[in-house]
């Protein structure tokens, strides 16, 4: 399959009539009028911290890790955080047992500026056919020092996008070796991270 069609693939969602908005420095974001109740909440929302990031990353997100948080288990964590990384969680599956719930989780920093309405996207294929799609709004943050972690699910009560709570398939033809190519885009549509990876589900976790 061309690279093109799997970057079609992976292309978000459009919403009719949706305009992105003009972009903003922290310090503009910080003197926009002060007197507005739902901007300031919305400001705060951000998490506007003081770090800048280093002068010589200008990465202005950067995902740490990727987890799938399943009930009774430690998590299964695939490391983000550098090139290696990236290039070993493509050369090594990781398992999951057939039938069980779980759910996904994200840490990430953001540097140098605002980053407007972060998406996750995930394709899934199995012997080259797509089986599955994932589209889940992360939100908007700003700089700051201590990484966000987004995990929410159905009981929670923050709104601004969530992995949902989701089961592996299960039976005889469910099991076997899958492909997937994930990335994390902007308002702007731009790509800050894009990676594969392949997980087998299987009848155990062994």
């Amino acid at each position: 399959m061309s690279s093109t069609t799997d970057q079609d693939e992976l292309a978000p969602s459009q919403t009719p009539g949706y305009r992105v908005g003009e972009k903003k420095t922290i310090d503009e974001y910080a003197s926009m009028d002060s007197t507005d109740e739902s901007l300031n909440r919305w400001k705060a929302s951000l998490g506007l911290g003081k770090s800048a990031g280093p002068q010589d990353d200008t990465r202005k997100v950067i995902i740490l890790q990727l987890a799938l948080e399943v009930p009774g288990r430690e998590d299964v964590v695939l490391d983000l955080s550098s090139k290696d990384a990236l290039e070993n969680v493509k050369s090594t599956p990781f398992v999951i047992k057939e039938g069980v719930e779980y759910q996904m989780k994200v840490k990430f920093r953001i540097q140098h500026e605002v980053v407007c309405g972060l998406k996750y996207l995930q394709v899934v294929k199995r012997k080259g056919i797509k089986v599955d799609k994932t589209e889940e709004m992360i939100g908007s943050y700003g700089p700051n020092d201590e990484p966000y972690e987004k995990k929410v699910g159905p009981h929670s009560s923050i709104v601004n996008g969530h992995f949902m709570v989701e089961e592996a398939p299960s039976g005889m033809f469910a099991r076997g070796h899958y492909e997937a190519k994930s990335k994390f885009v902007d308002d702007d549509n731009y790509t800050h991270v894009e990676w594969n990876w392949s997980f087998d589900i299987k009848k155990d976790w062994d």
